[in-house]
């Protein structure tokens, strides 16, 4: 579409209906595809929830990560599934666990708006706080971690495959680190969602690659992330007309972003995901 892709405040003058504004169901025989996703990640617990329509369809999902230990993790395709979530809290409440979270803003949201066809996809990811309480298990824990939501919405191509990474961390000179990394979707050469906040503040990276079996991520303008897994949300559906295929691990990052920032310690997810929708 002309005028795209636009990053910032640039995607608010292109006149096009974006959150919190209503979106039309359908655009260019499209279904309009939502979703709000929240990840928070540290050293002893890492966690995802998300809440997502594509068309008519809900899904519903969360999922905890700890060292050690077998994932636990649900999904739904019901209206409520246990999730709700959106920018300012999440509450789960499933068999034998119980996540109760406050989100609060930690940096300043990157908002993107790019061309999919003859139409239009937007994004807009926000570095957040979550403090709170996850039950699993029988046990508890009291929990403030870094994360990032992604609100995301728009009338993606009917076949789309993308890879992306979302973590955070901290610099070896103390600096709060967090990052949002992508393949396949917002991913223009420039005015791309591709984004890291140092302490807060968004700057935009340039192209990157995915290591294969998502062992890491390369970086154009120089630095490479290594990543080591913990555990994965995995799906692999295919009924014809609809297909999921994902990988999602969790785990630790080490090596050096763009800018010289090196990393004293580093948390979050990979993902690659192959959607027929």
């Amino acid at each position: 579409m002309e005028g795209l892709p636009r990053r910032g405040p640039g995607a608010r003058e292109v006149g096009l209906a974006l959150p919190p504004a209503r979106m039309p169901r359908v655009r260019d025989r499209r279904p309009l595809k939502r979703w709000t996703y929240l990840g928070a990640f540290g050293p002893d617990l890492m966690l995802c929830a998300g809440d997502a329509r594509v068309g008519p369809l809900p899904i519903r999902w969360w999922a905890l990560a700890e060292p050690g230990r077998p994932l636990a993790e649900r999904t739904t395709v019901v209206a409520s599934g246990g999730v709700a979530l959106d920018r300012r809290r999440l509450d789960v409440r499933a068999r034998g666990v119980h996540i109760a979270l406050e989100l609060e803003p930690a940096g300043e949201p990157m908002e993107v708006v790019s061309p999919s066809g003859s139409s239009y996809i937007w994004t807009e990811k926000l570095p957040v706080t979550a403090r709170g309480m996850v039950e699993v298990g029988g046990r508890r824990h009291d929990v403030e971690l870094p994360g990032l939501v992604d609100e995301s919405a728009g009338y993606h191509a009917r076949e789309t495959v993308w890879k992306w990474s979302a973590g955070v961390g901290s610099t070896e000179e103390g600096s709060a680190v967090a990052w949002n990394l992508v393949t396949g979707v917002h991913d223009a050469p420039s005015e791309s969602e591709r984004t890291v906040w140092v302490d807060g503040a968004p700057v935009e990276l340039g192209p990157v690659e995915f290591v294969p079996g998502l062992a890491g991520v390369r970086f154009a303008e120089g630095g490479e992330l290594e990543f080591s897994e913990w555990s994965a949300r995995e799906s692999s559906l295919n009924i014809g007309v609809f297909r999921n295929v994902y990988r999602q691990p969790f785990g630790t990052f080490a090596g050096e972003l763009p800018g010289g920032l090196r990393l004293a310690s580093g948390y979050g997810v990979m993902e690659e995901h192959d959607a027929r929708w």
